[in-house]
């Protein structure tokens, strides 16, 4: 009975560091997995033992490792994505590679994207929800960047903040370039 007892508890500890490591409220875990807060704050204080469903809900919320819970392995403090793992979008505009930098519970809040655009590669985009603005670096070589009706022109260094709830589009001017881009959902 200890045994089990000691489960629970390392149980508790470990999600209890996970989602603090992770600046998390317990409603925001709750969101996130789809565990009630109060089921959330029972299993964090040892009073409630999870199902196998609902303990993979929660270390998927918490981008905690689900064999290594109860072995006391959890996220590491700092997180690499190496370059060849990180998503790429297909698909998207003309010679353009859209590589995913920010994490998949982002998405439609705060998303950051590597856009790598080859000589006149463009990215043309629908209308974005309503308040959305993107923030555009130029890393390298020079863009030309639409929203709306007004257009301008980017060299390496410069950024463009622009409403992207109208069609916008980013094109590759006078050769390839590269480009940092922020999309902020409001």
């Amino acid at each position: 009975m200890s045994n089990r007892n000691d489960i629970h508890d390392r149980l508790a500890n470990a999600l209890r560091e996970a989602r603090k490591a992770k600046g998390l409220s317990l409603d925001a875990v709750a969101r996130l997995s789809g565990v009630s807060r109060s089921m959330v704050s029972q299993i964090e204080r040892g009073e409630s033992s999870p199902t196998v469903a609902t303990l993979w809900n929660l270390t998927q919320a918490l981008k905690v490792d689900f064999a290594g819970l109860l072995e006391g392995r959890s996220t590491p403090a700092i997180e690499v994505i190496r370059a060849e793992a990180a998503p790429v979008i297909a698909g998207r505009g003309r010679g353009v590679r859209i590589r995913i930098l920010s994490p998949a519970e982002a998405a439609g809040e705060h998303e950051v994207y590597d856009l790598t655009l080859d000589e006149g590669g463009i990215l043309d985009s629908d209308p974005h929800g309503p308040g959305c603005r993107e923030h555009l670096t130029v890393l390298s070589g020079r863009l030309r960047v639409r929203s709306g009706e007004e257009c301008q022109v980017l060299n390496q260094g410069d950024t463009a903040r622009y409403f992207a709830d109208r069609p916008h589009s980013i094109a590759a001017e006078d050769g390839p370039a590269r480009a940092i881009l922020i999309v902020q959902n409001s």
